[in-house]
């Protein structure tokens, strides 16, 4: 489809810096096609406050903003807790799993709509163009995609500000403030500015710098108990009262931001090849990663608990990578929902100053048998069966120094 066919365009609209302006260059560079902007509601809060104002301002027909939180975190968040996925054993894959949940309706509306091309305000730097263009391919496979980043004239984000404020644009963020954020229920994560340099100290003590919680040293001298109840690995409860899946999350990141928990300053690799350096806020979701695997701890079989690590591991990569809409992530969740029919029970933490401390597990479900561990005299296990299991382990080696292979 050439340029000039196209007549109607879906944007996938935030309202922040990038997508701001991409209406009104859409406009310029598309024969003044139509824009119709679209905000997926992941949680992001007061950031969709006045956004159809906005949008219908800077030239959009329409703006639609789709409730999508119950779904991105039961559906979304809690899969991939269940799998322990964490990239490079450090992020929380808030941004990765947003995406093809978007990416999602975004399809379904352009189909509604009959438009004739998807657009996306991902830089060709990111991983989040990958994420989006995945999930539109596995939905809509002939669909244009048109990403602005890739082509406009615009090489830095002091060029985006200065287009904005001469289209009138308004913005809420300035040159001297201009982290690149993104938000939802699940996380806020800060890139940018004196986070590009590594050897930069993150401003905790910026009070304009964390927005979901404080830092450690800012917490309370005094420690907060809390307990979550998981059936089938999903939480359900905290401190006996049943939640929904939102109200869980919204509950442990009002209790873990304030005891300072959940802060990760991370340089990862990402899937374009470059390394990049973000701070993450994910209070609630690393206390429900925590309380997870220590529920695993009790309830799963060695095997299994040792396989599920190379799951865990691959499973995040597929989220990072946006291959959520794929047969091998499919599989993986298959797999990792059988494991999760014995992860139910209580875990009692203990969170003071960024720590989050064990302080009891208990499943109906326990592999833990105290006859067994203990150190004192019992009945059930003859410690001399060891001699025996000893020799048969560790024959190999002892035919290998036989032979005098060993140096």
């Amino acid at each position: 489809m050439a340029d000039k066919d196209i007549k109607k365009v879906v944007l996938a609209y935030s309202g922040g810096l990038d997508t701001s302006i991409i209406i009104p260059w859409l406009k310029e560079n598309y024969n003044n096609c139509e824009v119709i902007a679209v905000s997926g509601n992941v949680g992001q809060g007061t950031e969709l406050d006045g956004l159809e104002e906005k949008a219908i301002k800077t030239g959009a027909s329409k703006l639609y903003i789709e409730d999508l939180t119950k779904e991105f975190i039961e559906d979304y968040v809690f899969e991939t807790i269940k799998a322990d996925a964490v990239y490079e054993g450090k992020y929380l894959l808030g941004t990765s799993f947003a995406r093809p949940i978007i990416a999602k309706r975004l399809v379904e509306i352009a189909k509604a709509e009959g438009a004739d091309a998807i657009c996306h305000g991902c830089t060709g730097k990111g991983n989040d163009q990958v994420r989006f263009e995945l999930a539109i391919k596995a939905y809509a496979p002939d669909m244009k995609i048109i990403a602005p980043w890739r082509t406009w004239e615009f090489k830095s984000r002091e060029d985006e500000i200065e287009y904005a404020e001469k289209m009138g644009i308004p913005l809420k963020i300035n040159r001297e403030t201009n982290y690149s954020k993104d938000k939802n229920l699940w996380h806020l994560s800060h890139e940018g500015l004196d986070l590009e340099n590594p050897a930069n100290e993150p401003k905790y003590d910026d009070p304009n710098f964390l927005e979901l919680g404080v830092s450690p040293e800012q917490a309370p001298d005094k420690d907060t108990y809390i307990t979550i109840h998981f059936e089938k690995g999903v939480p359900t409860a905290i401190d006996g009262v049943e939640m929904d899946g939102v109200s869980i999350v919204e509950k442990l990141n009002e209790v873990g931001g304030a005891n300072g928990i959940g802060i990760t300053d991370m340089i990862e690799n990402r899937l374009v090849g470059m390394k990049s350096r973000g701070v993450y806020e994910t209070p609630g979701g690393t206390i429900l990663y925590y309380a997870h695997k220590k529920l695993e701890e009790l309830t799963l079989d060695r095997d299994t608990f040792h396989y599920m690590e190379l799951v865990s591991n691959r499973f995040a990569e597929l989220v990072y990578y946006g291959q959520w809409y794929t047969p091998l992530r499919e599989a993986l969740t298959a797999f990792v929902d059988q494991v999760n029919t014995v992860v139910t029970g209580d875990v009692k933490l203990k969170l003071y100053k960024g720590n989050i401390i064990d302080a009891g597990v208990t499943s109906p479900y326990s592999l833990y048998d105290e006859d067994i561990a203990t150190f004192d005299e019992d009945e059930v296990y003859d410690q001399n069966d060891s001699a025996g299991f000893i020799n048969l382990f560790g024959l190999p080696i002892k035919v290998r120094a036989k032979k005098g292979f060993i140096k």
